[in-house]
Order: structure tokens, then sequence, then C-alpha cells
């Protein structure tokens, strides 16, 4: 034994430690992480391995790379569901009574909250029997925090529907005068909507023609919620549907973790920044 040791260059204290406990404290440890990570993908089989690493370290106490989480995931056959190509359900008004400036220029950064605004509208689709049927979300997403404002769910990708949006913002945010972008759908090239900015002295912006990265935060938003909540599924009945989308975006707000964040949900993020003003 004493002669093995020595072609190993092992202590013997060493082999007999490795005899009374074989497996070693860092793999039971990843065996700990492991079955951390497996009950984390089961909940949120969307997470990939940067946000299930940010969900340990958050909501678990547990401190790791991202190379660790990585190397367990692989090892546990671990993957997050792949990404959809987003389609747009933009609608340009031939006739537009409206046309801002792109001031927004692909700036995304804030300083602080309700300086500037992003919109847009999206659809999703439900099934009665073969007939398919949609539902069109609005919502106006914060570019500091990245908390959605507020948002409304129609039958109808129309006036109303953005209107009702932007007056429930204003609701919940009465002083704010932020930069307001969008796109160039009908509803915002309105002079009725352009009307109701001018009313709440914001300013407004908005992309150029088959520019969507010009509101890119706004589709990445669109691409997170589908991806984790209605992508791969099929919905039959509109009430579920619209249930899955209004509790998605309070999960969103108030427990969705960002690494932009410093690992803070975007409400979390509001709130720290009213707390130190």
């Amino acid at each position: 034994m004493k002669r093995l040791c020595g072609y190993l260059h092992l202590s013997r204290s060493a082999y007999y430690r490795w005899l009374k406990d074989p497996v070693s404290f860092s793999e039971r440890y990843n065996k700990e992480i492991a079955e951390k990570i497996k009950a984390i993908h089961e909940k949120h089989p969307d997470m990939g391995y940067r946000r299930i690493r940010d969900e340990l370290d958050k909501k678990h106490g547990i401190t790791v790379n991202d190379k660790r989480v990585l190397r367990i995931c692989r090892k546990e056959r671990i993957q997050s569901v792949i990404k959809w190509k987003p389609k747009s359900c933009t609608k340009s008004s031939y006739d537009p009574a409206h046309i801002a400036r792109n001031y927004l220029n692909r700036d995304f950064h804030a300083d602080a909250p309700n300086e500037k605004w992003l919109t847009d509208v999206t659809e999703f689709k439900y099934y009665i029997g073969i007939e398919v049927h949609k539902v069109y979300l609005s919502a106006i997403l914060d570019l500091y925090d990245r908390r959605i404002v507020a948002f409304k769910i129609g039958d109808h990708n129309d006036n109303p529907l953005v209107m009702n949006t932007f007056d429930e913002a204003v609701a919940v945010e009465p002083d704010a005068h932020p930069l307001f972008h969008s796109d160039r759908g009908f509803q915002y090239t309105s002079k009725q909507f352009c009307t109701k900015l001018k009313k709440h002295h914001m300013k407004q912006s908005m992309s150029r023609v088959a520019h969507c990265i010009d509101n890119g935060p706004m589709e990445g938003f669109w691409g997170i919620l589908k991806r984790e909540t209605y992508y791969g599924k099929r919905f039959t009945e509109k009430a579920t549907l619209v249930k899955t989308i209004e509790d998605y975006i309070t999960y969103y707000n108030t427990e969705r973790i960002q690494r932009k964040l410093h690992l803070m949900t975007p409400v979390e993020y509001h709130e720290s920044y009213t707390a130190a003003a």
C-alpha cells in the first residue's frame, strides 16, 4: 500500500480518508446544487443556466459561478425551452396624422423611473374547435426598472386599447412626464393620441420604419413573456389565456429577478430608487 501511494504521489492518510468517505465534499455539494436546480427547472423550464444561477443566489442563498451551474445542467441534461421567432402585429396608418422623430435613438438607459417609457401591442391566439381567435395585449414599459407600468388586454387591436393603457399608466404615475416611445402603429400616429401626450407634457418618439430594434426592450419583453408562458401551449379558452397573461405580468414585475437590475425584480429596483431619494 505504501509503494502504491508513493507511485500515485498520494499520502497514506489521504488514501484512508478517501476509503472512509469516497465522495468528496465538492461532489456532495454539486449533488445538493443539482437537486435545487432540478426543482427550479421543473417550476421554470424557461430558465437558462444564468437565470438558474441568479435564482440560487437570490432565493436559496447558494453562491456559485455560472460555469459551475452550466456543468451541472449539462450533466443532468437540463436545458431551457428554445426561443421562438416573434411575430409583429404592428399596423401602420395609411394616412398618419402625426409622425414623431426617433428622439430615443436606441438610448435604452434611464437614470430614474418615469424618464423613458416604451409601448407596443402584441397578439395571442386561442382556439375554439377549429376556429382561431385572438386577443391583443397593449403594455407600457419603464426603461429604468423594466417594470410594466400598465397593460390592457382586448379583443381588438384598436385605438381604445392603446388609449386605455395610457390612461391607466397616467393613473398609476400621475406626476410622470417621460419621453414616450413607440413604433408607427396607427394608434400612436393618431391625432387623438398625440393630443393625450401633449396634455400630460410627454414628448413623443417613434421608431423608424422596419427597424424593430429601435423599440428593442419592448420587443424583448414580448419575447420573454411568450417564451416563458405562451409558446408550446394551446389555449382553448379566452379566460384561461387572459389569466395566464395577467398572472405572468404580476410574476414578471414582482418575482422575476433580473441580473441587469442587480438580482432584483422590477418592483424592488423601482422601490430601491424611491427609498434612496
